[in-house]
């Protein structure tokens, strides 16, 4: 206690116990970096809510209250966690949480939901949208149908930008603006005596060259009307067709008008189909239940040769994997005796390969195995047909692998074995452990605790590695009789050329077939994890 002249005794303040002027300096909003991060926090925060309030009008037009719901609860919850002092740990989850969802669970479970549909080619939309569709399409020009004077254009790029028609009624001389919803009234807009529009608000008129160069899509494009379609009759005038085909909506069918013909809706396969079975191609988006799962494994001509690709597929992700690995590792065990000069130098060297763009250089490897004029056959003076057979082609895709995959294996083993003691090697040799014992027992162990997660990895990759076979053999040598399946395809580019390579694209079939490869890849990767674990328990 300590006491002061001519005043009481008083308890002296301990140490470590602030004082009121360092409380309330302490309570002071630090200048400069506080009042920074102040500023982008509000930014961050104003942004959030805009881009919420921008969300939500679509969602209330299209009436997706959950989904609405959602953004709302959301919105809420961000605003909640951010303008309180609370919930530290909160405000670091929730951006990597939110990017998960959205980057990571939405696209998993997007593709699962379209596992189970149509989704695809003529089977995008509603059924109004598919009526429509069956309609205009079925447009022809008849006797005393109207004509008008039409100009083309476009909102943005006029090469790709949407084509619009810019129609002038010769009687009125009115101009409307038509596109795959119908007509509207035009705005400001210039017009020639000849009716037709030069130049119009929001729009970019194209001239002959341009609209030559998109005359395809131009005669395709049509716009619906209350008794048929408008549909151009060249680059300068446009009509007024019948439809052929009309929607029936007490039978819920589509009638041909000269032939009578009839195609009654199927809810189930999302179709309009006939008596005799014929289907019109524009349907729509329906749930179909198991249908693809149960067609990728009961349809003969998909199933048969399902299970040779995937024994080539794990061969493929085994031999690309474990070739690149044991290549790194020998060549990072090579530059890491400190007796080798120049070990920078030849590392830069080492890792061109991985540095360079790896679909260029697929499509180099593939000229250099050309049968003719291949380097790799005028190299060795041979004359091998590499894509022309089973065997040989499934050794080039390997070997390309090879040249690709070993820098990266190089870099992540040196960086390894730079961080196992030295001493403990030392120790090896002081127990008289050879070269080999050393490596087998102590060096190789201690890599694989931190190499064996980057190996599941690079497995899962290769096993779903499109751009290595699509760009360099295509999936080929194909047998006569199977023209979908090559000797060199993996389920990926099997899957890819089923599901788009026909007739049409099939999403809702290829979301399928990803299920499946999801399913093989999401097994094994977990087998070898809980096996990682155990090495992990073993060597600590």
């Amino acid at each position: 206690m300590t006491t002061k002249l001519g005043g009481p005794a008083r308890r002296a303040l301990p140490a470590t116990e602030p004082s009121r002027h360092q409380k309330d300096e302490s309570r002071q909003p630090k200048s400069g970096t506080s009042l920074t991060a102040q500023f982008v926090k509000i930014l961050l925060l104003g942004l959030v809510t805009a881009f919420a309030v921008w969300a939500a009008f679509p969602l209330i037009a299209e009436e997706h209250w959950f989904g609405l719901a959602l953004l709302v609860a959301t919105t809420a919850a961000i605003l909640y966690i951010y303008l309180t002092p609370r919930h530290i740990p909160a405000k670091y989850l929730v951006p990597g949480t939110l990017f998960l969802v959205v980057f990571q669970l939405f696209p998993v479970l997007y593709t699962a939901s379209t596992a189970f549909t149509n989704f695809g080619d003529g089977h995008r939309g509603s059924k109004q949208d598919a009526i429509v569709a069956i309609q205009t399409s079925s447009v022809t020009r008849v006797p005393g149908s109207a004509e008008y004077a039409l100009s083309i254009a476009t909102q943005g790029d006029p090469a790709t930008g949407p084509i619009v028609f810019l129609i002038t009624d010769p009687a009125t001389k009115a101009v409307s603006i038509g596109d795959a919803e119908g007509l509207t009234p035009a705005g400001a807009v210039t017009v020639t005596s000849s009716g037709k529009v030069t130049a119009a608000e929001g729009y970019t008129v194209l001239n002959a060259g341009q609209a030559s160069a998109r005359s395809k899509e131009i005669t395709e494009f049509t716009v619906p009307t209350q008794g048929g379609a408008i549909r151009s009759a060249g680059l300068s005038r446009a009509y007024e067709g019948k439809a052929g085909r009309a929607y029936d909506a007490v039978t819920d069918s589509i009638r041909d008008m000269t032939s009578g013909k009839s195609w009654v809706a199927d809810e189930s396969v999302g179709a309009f189909v006939a008596a005799d079975g014929e289907r019109l191609a524009q349907g729509w988006k329906v749930n179909v239940g198991f249908d693809n799962f149960t067609r990728a494994l009961t349809d003969d001509t998909i199933s048969g040769p399902f299970l040779r690709t995937l024994i080539w597929n794990f061969a493929f992700a085994l031999g690309s994997t474990g070739f690149t690995f044991v290549l790194g590792l020998f060549i990072a065990l090579a530059l890491h005796s400190s007796r080798v000069r120049g070990r920078n130098l030849y590392r830069i060297l080492l890792v061109l390969p991985y540095a360079m763009p790896s679909f260029a250089m697929l499509l180099v490897w593939r000229d250099m195995f050309n049968t003719d004029f291949g380097l790799i056959n005028n190299l060795f003076g041979t004359d091998v047909d590499w894509f022309g057979g089973a065997a040989s082609a499934r050794l080039a895709v390997i070997l390309v692998q090879l040249w690709l995959g070993y820098p990266y294996m190089f870099l992540v083993s040196t960086g390894a074995l730079q961080a196992i003691p030295g001493e403990l090697l030392d120790a090896t040799k002081v127990d008289g452990a050879g070269v080999w014992q050393s490596f087998t027992n102590v060096t190789l162990p201690l890599l694989m605790i931190p190499l064996t997660p980057l190996l599941i990895s690079s497995f899962a990759f290769n096993f779903n590695n499109f751009n290595a076979i699509w760009l360099t053999t295509e999936g080929a040598p194909f047998p006569a009789d199977n023209t979908t399946n090559g000797a060199t395809d993996l389920l990926i580019t099997y899957t890819y050329r089923l599901a788009f390579g026909g007739s049409g694209a099939q999403y809702g079939f290829a979301a399928a077939i990803s299920i499946f490869i999801f399913l093989i890849v999401a097994t094994i990767s977990t087998i070898s994890f809980r096996r990682t674990r155990q090495l992990e328990e073993v060597y600590s």
